[in-house]
């Protein structure tokens, strides 16, 4: 049986009652989730997190008076441990940018399907930060490639690319299609534990921080 210490804690800050109430019902029916608050509001919903401390809170961006942004980054103001997840309908590349630029750790569509939503918060909630993959493609396909890395590839590729393994490349093109730990585990039919190691030693070899700037610097260095 799950303790109420091992539940994850989460805040939900959603202007629409409707929206807040199905997140809710949506994400109790899971024993190791835990919705502790709803805020209508960017204000309240500071208010209550300073409050509270959740392990996890779902973001909405087009808020009226503070929007989600400046949310964000009033919260990372103060505290760099609780995991925002911006939870909205836009998928304009300069708002996933802004978002994440903030202090997000990760960008979701309401489209989301729910049990989908409640992986990304337990991943979320272990230190991974992740994209929905209609907007990572959006935004990995703005970035300009450089034809100085695209000579070097070619000139010196041992340079160029990371010393991946093939197994650590297959995951690192998963990172890029904005794939979660589980996702990857099922799709290469190995542990989460066994995915969580690879994307690791990927971070390390890269000289990265986090799954985003990795997918980026594959994107940008013609890796995958």
């Amino acid at each position: 049986m799950i303790t109420e210490e091992k539940q994850i804690s989460i805040i939900i800050v959603e202007d629409f009652k409707l929206t807040r109430v199905g997140l809710r019902c949506a994400l109790n029916a899971n024993p190791d989730l835990n919705v502790v608050a709803e805020c209508e509001n960017a204000v309240d919903g500071i208010k209550e997190i300073e409050k509270l401390q959740p392990d996890v809170v779902l973001m909405d961006l087009g808020l009226p008076v503070m929007n989600g942004i400046e949310a964000i980054l009033k919260i990372r103001e103060h505290s760099s441990d609780i995991k925002i997840i911006a939870l909205t309908s836009h998928d304009r590349e300069e708002e996933v940018v802004a978002a994440l630029s903030s202090g997000a750790n990760a960008y979701c569509l309401k489209d989301i399907d729910p049990n989908k939503l409640a992986d990304v918060i337990r991943d979320v909630a272990q230190g991974v930060c992740w994209i929905d993959p209609v907007v990572a493609n959006l935004a990995l396909k703005s970035i300009p490639k450089s034809e100085n890395i695209s000579m070097l590839t070619h000139q010196a590729p041992e340079q160029a690319r990371v010393p991946l393994t093939e197994r650590e490349f297959e995951v690192l093109k998963h990172l890029v299609a904005g794939k979660s730990n589980t996702e990857i585990a099922k799709e290469l039919i190995v542990s989460v534990h066994t995915a969580k190691a690879h994307v690791c030693s990927i971070l390390q070899k890269m000289c990265v921080n986090d799954r985003v700037q990795a997918a980026v610097k594959a994107v940008k260095e013609g890796i995958v």
